[in-house]
């Protein structure tokens, strides 16, 4: 079952049990995969891939939110935010702990026989290529540079 059925199914779920946070928030995911599914044109066939990547966006879109209205002094709007994250987060595949990244991090410099920060150009690509929807890319890249002593 494609992740649209999926999430069809779960909204049916939310509307019968009156989670309207939930019911929204889900109803937003279809909505980025319907906009998703027409740029895809003319096949409008998504791959996994795609389907990470729109997940990937919209958890993206939440945590900036919620910064920003926790930077602004609106905790019940970042609240929102962050539930509404969780809720997307239950669709990705799990993600990798940092010693886990950094693990994937180390095999990638050793292979590409990188040791300064001006290899972060070549480095980075590689992680994220291996590592996409498995983790942050905002860590990803922390891990790059620490590693690299930048």
């Amino acid at each position: 079952m494609g992740m649209m059925e999926t999430i069809a199914n779960d909204m049916k779920v939310a509307m019968k049990s009156g989670d309207k946070l939930r019911l929204e928030t889900l109803r937003t995911l279809r909505a980025a995969f319907l906009e998703k599914r027409v740029e895809k044109r003319p096949s409008g066939e998504m791959t996994p891939e795609d389907e990470i990547g729109v997940l990937n966006s919209a958890l993206k879109k939440r945590r900036e939110a919620m910064e920003i209205f926790r930077n602004n002094g609106r905790p019940e709007l970042a609240d929102q935010e962050e539930k509404e994250g969780a809720i997307i987060q239950e669709y990705l595949p799990a993600q990798l702990s940092p010693a886990e990244i950094e693990a994937v991090v180390r095999n990638t410099l050793t292979a590409l026989s990188a040791s300064s920060p001006k290899d972060f150009g070549k480095v980075m690509p590689a992680v994220m290529k291996e590592l996409k929807g498995k983790a942050d890319g905002k860590l990803i890249q922390e891990t790059v540079k620490r590693l690299l002593g930048g």
